[in-house]
């Protein structure tokens, strides 16, 4: 994809942000140059039935919390767009009920999840005293 015509036409344009930039950098690191290139062109088929600025709300959502997966950019998108009483996709008529409030975001980090449910560490901090014994001992081999 990379050197591509329609990518290049595409920047040009300026429908391919900085953000897809970002997501496919940090795609292609996380998974690997054909895995990442995969996740993108995902994330580029959700434009087919979602807004752009929907899309590039979720891709910046998702690179908050660390993530390069099209199935969090497409659920951030969706709530972007309904965050604006929108239906999430593009090709849906009608208004959409009254959502409930949500805070700034919902979206929660797996690594803090994680950490929040380690226990506590309970063992003793460890002693340094027997190595200060270490340091008084001249080495045999020294002259």
């Amino acid at each position: 994809m990379a050197g591509s015509e329609a990518l290049d036409q595409a920047r040009r344009e300026g429908s391919f942000t900085s953000a897809h930039e970002a997501f496919w950098a940090a795609a292609k690191t996380s998974a690997g140059d054909t895995d990442g290139t995969k996740e993108l062109v995902h994330v580029l088929l959700l434009h087919r039935h979602m807004e752009h600025g929907d899309v590039v709300a979720g891709i910046r959502a998702a690179l908050a919390v660390g993530s390069c997966t099209a199935d969090v950019v497409a659920l951030e998108a969706r709530k972007a767009a309904q965050a604006d009483g929108r239906s999430p996709t593009v090709t849906a008529g009608g208004s959409l009920p009254a959502l409930p409030e949500t805070g700034p975001s919902d979206v929660v980090s797996l690594t803090a999840r994680r950490v929040a449910r380690l226990p506590d560490d309970t063992r003793p901090l460890p002693s340094l005293d027997r190595w200060d014994q270490l340091l008084n001992h001249s080495r045999k081999d020294a002259p």
